[in-house]
């Protein structure tokens, strides 16, 4: 339905800005056709004040103000005429695309995935530590964490003699526990539903 008179969005120019909406961008826009640089300065640090009211948010930045600023220049296709409080010549990679994330080579493949990436890094790291309390002590997290991640892949099942010797394997026989070592980071029983929470209530 075409009601004459009515201005739809669809037939508007499309902001550059959306977070400032369609008057401030107005506003912008007069505020480079003022003939008056004086009043074109006026204008524009009012228009400022306004922004951050539009996006409250951007005073949680510390340069919050030369975001605005660069906001402001690029609202006006570079076309405001004032004295610029901050250099604003970079503002143009504020819209810029970030560039494309690259894909996984094969030495990233994570190659135990019931243990994941965090763990096989936690292995390299042991085999190249000295021996000593620090290692111990990061030997018995790893641990900890091998029994958690197997819980999730085996449905609860916390195998201490595989971890054992995985954990040995894995770091090249640097690393030697007897089952009886292992001891989780929290208590076994934790990992257990506990049957009063399937209770229904009355």
């Amino acid at each position: 339905m075409n009601i004459k008179g009515l201005d739809y969005n669809t037939k508007r120019k499309p902001l550059l800005m959306p977070e400032y909406g369609r008057e401030i961008q107005k506003m912008v826009d007069y505020a480079a056709t003022l003939p008056n640089k004086t009043d074109r300065q006026r204008c524009a640090e009012t228009i400022v004040k306004l922004m951050i009211t539009k996006v409250p948010q951007l005073r949680e930045n510390s340069n919050y103000e030369q975001t605005l600023w660069d906001h402001l220049y690029l609202m006006s296709h570079k076309q405001l005429d004032i004295n610029w409080p901050y250099d604003v010549a970079e503002a143009e990679k504020l819209l810029a695309k970030p560039a494309p994330m690259p894909l996984p080579s094969r030495s990233d493949h994570v190659h135990l995935r019931h243990y994941g990436r965090l763990v096989e890094k936690l292995f390299e790291r042991l085999k190249a530590m000295p021996a000593g309390a620090e290692r111990d002590e990061l030997a018995r997290l790893t641990a900890g964490q091998m029994k958690r991640d197997l819980a999730n892949w085996g449905h609860g099942s916390m195998d201490d003699e595989r971890v054992a010797s995985d954990l040995a394997r894995f770091t090249d026989g640097k690393i030697q526990l007897a089952p009886g070592q292992l001891r989780p980071t929290r208590p076994e029983a934790d990992y257990r539903p506990d049957p009063q929470r399937r209770k229904k209530r009355k």
